[in-house]
């Protein structure tokens, strides 16, 4: 395969709602660039981009597939990502690499939660984007519904280019109002007969290329001055005004397919070729230390790995996008993140699983390499002595969690290992093994993500496991002031043991001031600060410990033997076992023994202190409450909103946007077990949310209850 200059290349994703038919349009694509010499289809399982198992059984995407064409003396590479929210990971991966995307719309119902979801994507990383409707072969297919709910989310900025003459079974005739010719295909599509617009037809056509004039002008300050003093523009003025359109965002030009039809395809590779923005024309990649790399085959060699994919009989495969100069076989780069010199012993262009190996690759394009020894996705490459490192890409927060166990003790060691190769392949995937839980959990961006997981481990690793349910990391913390003492005391031959501890416990708030008195049971207790020490808890919160010992009650040096046993109940909490968290303690005085007095005395004995006086304290069990988004289509909001409240939701507002209802509420984690399943039945598949860690607060009385009577017969059992 020859090498081609950064100038020839262009760099596309292809995004849609699930069923827009993005698998199928791929296959066309590379079979109008010569790619492949047959189109293959979903239902037969034998298209170049879906070719994992898992995705033939499910018939859809699950994960984002690089490929490319050639087309016009360009090669166009393609990642092709899947619709499904569950899947996003593949389109967050894609958008780095990509300059542009190809958004499909479905000729049937216009935009939809998918596109909703997926244009905001797109918005967020300020990605131009082509839109094309697909499916208009349909006999339900209705382009002007779909260009009314495009002018809903992309206003004027929504440019039509193309409009079918005949949309239904038997669409094969496209006008083109940049071109003013309209294209007919034959039943088996491919190229297309191209005449002149039919006289039933001009009227619209010059209504819309009017639109599509100004549109164009409106993009560059010279374009408009022309367009002032002629009244129109040419078409390649009106192609240099689309282009900086879309480079910009400001246009979204609307062109017409049928992908399964094949129509209409090769004029969108052309228009993709012409109009949408090369690497080097698209926003320089910024480095770490805010340095921005500008897309130049001659500067020195920086390359992103963006995609780790494992595959068996190969191993590891690493996709990656020339940053900048250029990469040869045999090269030898330093990976920047962890310092480790890597050769790229195979320079491969990919079109699924087929794979064609090069000599060279410039800035903008996108290859893979095999074999690389520590390098990973999200990691970069540069020349020896090059100092440089670019941003990671950063996943969505997840939505879905599940405990996992192995059912045989002997696989432990394999499922780790499995589990840490598919967070590679999918970030979107986060594992946990939980300390304070005693589980292995899970996280992922919705139920059947995780069942796709399990999939893996059954019929790929070969290790059977389980989906338990998933303990909820409560934290325990106190209402009140409390005090207690407690002497430990032991003689069984030998050396003895015995301390003795007196302590305050009280809850901590930022500010507070240092301890003088306590009034306990009417009685005042003086205090003299000593030492204090300020812990910040691993799992949130604060400790606080005051030595108040005056006189040598007890030894200085066994304070943090106290310290010790008081940590030790704080990570077990007296109530469930769970982390206790934000509690000031003064151990004020107690007695020791100038023989039996030892380290594990005191220890033992500031435990239980502590325990006892927790117990004492107005003790309440806190739970994990999240901040969630739901975004639902405005006639499925009651359902949402009752489904809500029925989880001890606190619905904190409502806005509308763009035909949809965004609800926001603070929810307990305890209450989203299987959310995502339950919001895609009540809205089929229609709504998505999004939930991120918020706060602790205090469970209600009736569930304290509960909880505790569950960790009272969980310790008789054991």
């Amino acid at each position: 395969m020859r090498t081609y200059q950064t100038d020839q290349i262009k760099n596309i994703l292809v995004c849609g709602n699930p069923k827009s038919g993005k698998t199928t349009l791929v296959e066309a694509m590379l079979f109008e660039g010569g790619i492949i010499e047959r189109r293959g289809s979903v239902e037969s399982k034998n298209t170049v981009s879906d070719y994992n198992e898992i995705e033939h059984e499910n018939e859809n995407s699950v994960f984002a597939t690089v490929l490319y064409t050639e087309f016009a003396d360009k090669k166009i590479n393609i990642i092709d990502t899947p619709g499904l929210d569950d899947f996003s990971g593949g389109l967050i991966t894609a958008l780095r690499p990509a300059d542009s995307a190809l958004m499909l719309i479905n000729g049937q119902h216009g935009v939809e939660i998918g596109t909703e979801i997926q244009g905001r994507h797109l918005e967020s990383h300020n990605k131009p984007a082509i839109l094309a409707v697909n499916q208009l072969d349909h006999d339900k297919a209705n382009f002007e519904k779909v260009i009314e709910s495009l002018k809903q989310s992309y206003g004027s900025k929504a440019v039509i280019v193309q409009y079918p003459v005949n949309p239904g079974e038997s669409f094969n005739s496209i006008v083109d109002v940049l071109k003013m010719k309209m294209y007919k295909y034959t039943a088996d599509g491919g190229k297309p007969e191209i005449l002149d617009i039919p006289a039933d037809q001009s009227s619209r056509a010059e209504e819309l290329r009017n639109e599509l004039i100004e549109a164009a002008a409106e993009n560059d300050e010279s374009l408009m001055e022309t367009f002032f003093d002629k009244g129109t523009l040419d078409e390649e003025e009106m192609l240099k005004g689309i282009k900086l359109g879309i480079n910009t965002r400001n246009t979204f030009p609307v062109l017409c397919i049928s992908s399964r039809k094949n129509i209409g395809v090769g004029r969108l590779l052309e228009f993709i070729t012409n109009a949408a923005p090369g690497p080097h024309e698209a926003v320089p990649v910024v480095a770490l230390d805010g340095s921005e790399i500008k897309c130049d085959s001659k500067a020195p060699t920086s390359v992103f790995v963006f995609k780790t994919s494992l595959e068996q009989h190969i191993g590891e495969i690493n996709f990656f996008k020339v940053i900048s100069g250029e990469v040869t076989e045999s090269m030898d780069l330093v990976n920047s993140n962890s310092g480790s010199k890597e050769r790229f012993s195979q320079l491969l262009v990919t079109a699924g699983k087929n794979r064609t190996k090069v000599s060279k690759l410039v800035a903008g394009d996108i290859g893979a390499t095999v074999k690389l020894k520590s390098t990973k996705a999200n990691q970069t490459l540069t020349l020896p002595g090059k100092s440089l490192e670019f941003e990671p890409i950063v996943y969505p927060e997840p939505k879905f969690r599940t405990a996992i166990k192995a059912k045989s003790e002997s696989d432990d060691e394999k499922l780790g290992e499995a589990l840490a190769r598919m967070h590679d392949e999918d970030p979107t995937i986060v594992i946990e093994y939980s300390k304070e839980l005693k589980q292995i959990i899970v996280h992922g961006q919705g139920e059947y993500h995780l069942n796709i997981l399990k999939w893996h481990l059954d019929n790929i690793y070969k290790i059977e496991t389980d989906f338990i349910a998933p303990k909820i990391p409560y934290r325990e913390t106190i209402t009140k002031l409390a005090q207690a003492t407690y002497r430990h005391k032991k003689q069984s031959g030998g050396a003895g043991q015995f301390g003795e501890v007196h302590m305050v416990i009280e809850p901590y708030a930022e500010g507070m001031p240092d301890p003088v008195k306590y009034k306990i049971n009417g009685k005042e207790i003086n205090v003299s600060v000593r030492g204090k020490e300020e812990h910040k808890l691993p799992w949130g919160g604060m400790l606080v410990y005051f030595n108040c010992i005056v006189g040598g009650s007890i030894d200085t040096r066994f304070m943090p033997a106290i310290l010790k046993g008081i940590m030790e109940k704080m990570e077990e909490g007296p109530l469930t076992g769970s982390y206790a968290r934000d509690i000031r303690v003064a151990v004020y005085d107690g007695k020791m023994h100038p023989v039996d007095s030892n380290e594990i005395s005191f220890r033992l004995a500031g435990r239980n202190a502590f325990r006892e006086a927790f117990k004492n304290a107005g003790p309440r069990i806190l739970e994990p409450i999240y901040d969630v988004e739901v975004l639902v289509p405005s006639e499925r909001m009651g359902d949402v909103m009752s489904d809500l409240q029925s989880r001890r939701a606190m619905i904190e507002g409502m806005t509308s946007e763009k035909g949809f209802e965004k609800i926001k509420a603070k929810v307990p984690l305890a209450e989203m077990s299987k959310y995502s399943t339950a919001l895609s039945s009540l809205t089929n598949g229609r709504a998505t949310y999004t939930m991120k860690m918020g706060k602790y607060e205090a469970v209600p009385g009736d569930l304290q209850e509960k909880l505790l009577k569950a960790y009272e017969e969980e310790q008789e059992e054991e």
